[in-house]
């Protein structure tokens, strides 16, 4: 299969790269070419944050498999899906827990008695969506260029609707998008090299 990885060189693609690779998979990585690809793998070198500059190049490749992981925000789920729509057989993107109402109880930036885990797709999601004040975000960016300034945890339905984002499975989708960088910090606590490539 071909397999495209948008942002496929850092914390947690280095190691979707190395599995995918060894069950003889195709690849390609998209990225701002920071750091070197293992052999075998095609490069594509771009920035996410301008994606429709690379498109051609991008369909190239051919992908079977679109896996997108540093999405930010829903406009740039939404420029994901216009790019690879009819392009390619399926398009991922990452996201973590940290999308869920639960996780924002435990981690004090949302009010309310603990919820019941183990968490599903159905689970709530937050009531605060957009964590992160404009200073926070300018520090964000110095380490995660990828991240926008309507980086959000949960596009507002009202807003996904007023802005006609594509089919109800791009909306599903765009609302399930997370603040990885956090998480990535938080696993690594700054030892290793992929949180800052």
């Amino acid at each position: 299969m071909r397999i495209l990885l948008i942002g496929g060189n850092g914390f947690i693609g280095q190691f979707a790269v190395a599995a995918l690779k060894q069950q003889g998979h195709t690849l390609a990585v998209f990225y701002r070419g920071m750091t070197v690809v293992p052999a075998g793998v095609d490069e594509i070198r771009g920035d996410r944050n301008q994606l429709n500059a690379s498109a051609q190049e991008l369909k190239h490749f051919a992908p079977d498999v679109v896996i997108d992981l540093v999405i930010s925000s829903g406009p740039q789920a939404e420029e994901l899906m216009n790019i690879f729509r009819g392009a390619t057989r399926r398009v991922v993107m990452l996201s973590s827990i940290d999308v869920y109402r639960a996780v924002g109880i435990s981690q004090g930036t949302e009010s309310g008695p603990l919820l019941e885990v183990p968490l599903t797709e159905e689970s709530e999601l937050r009531r605060i969506l957009h964590l992160y004040p404009p200073e926070v975000l300018q520090v964000m960016r110095k380490i995660f260029p990828w991240v926008t300034d309507d980086y959000d945890k949960i596009p507002s339905r009202g807003e996904a609707h007023r802005r006609r984002a594509a089919p109800h499975h791009l909306s599903r989708a765009a609302g399930r998008l997370a603040l990885a960088a956090r998480l990535r910090r938080e696993r690594c606590r700054g030892h290793c090299a992929g949180c800052y490539r």
